[in-house]
């Protein structure tokens, strides 16, 4: 009697190891599939980003470029200034600032003064105020770029959105 116990027992025992052993096989395999997938992305980034980014003194140049304008941007602001700023010459700082952001270092200046100027107006400070606060010298110079890039007049973008509000 005892040997038909032992007997029956030992495939129940079996049964269970194997079932706990294909657990810890399934769940090592699911924890590959996971780190080799999280190495797999990893390394598609850091691919990606040698692509994007080959230089990170390039990119830091970039970066802190953007940074000097955000933050001057109603003084004056050339092109010589900002390539001491960061260091190299004035040809290959529009070369690297164009390649991460798309544009010159210029244009973002222009464009960083007229977002500001849109939002200066829109506080209800007047045109030659707006104009001098955001680093223009001449109203002319300021009316007509911001009426070439926006199709209206400072006074006139004013206006509008002053009449919105009433």
């Amino acid at each position: 009697m005892q040997v038909n116990k032992i007997n029956s027992v030992y495939p129940l025992k079996m049964a269970l190891l194997s079932k706990r052993n294909m657990t810890d096989r399934i769940l090592k395999f699911s924890l590959q599939c996971r780190t080799s997938t999280m190495t797999y992305y990893s390394q598609e980034l850091e691919r990606i980003k040698k692509i994007c980014f080959s230089n990170e003194v390039q990119l830091e140049r970039a970066i802190n470029t953007k940074k000097y304008i955000d933050q001057h941007f109603d003084s004056l602001i050339n092109l010589d200034v900002l390539a001491a700023s960061s260091h190299t010459s004035k040809y290959h700082l529009i070369r690297v600032f164009k390649k991460y952001y798309g544009t010159t270092p210029r244009q973002y200046l222009i464009n960083k003064r007229l977002s500001k100027a849109k939002e200066y107006l829109r506080e209800g400070r007047s045109v030659s105020d707006t104009c001098f606060s955001i680093g223009f010298e001449s109203i002319n110079s300021f009316s007509n770029l911001f009426k070439a890039k926006n199709g209206m007049s400072p006074s006139r973008y004013r206006r509008a959105i002053f009449d919105k509000s009433e």
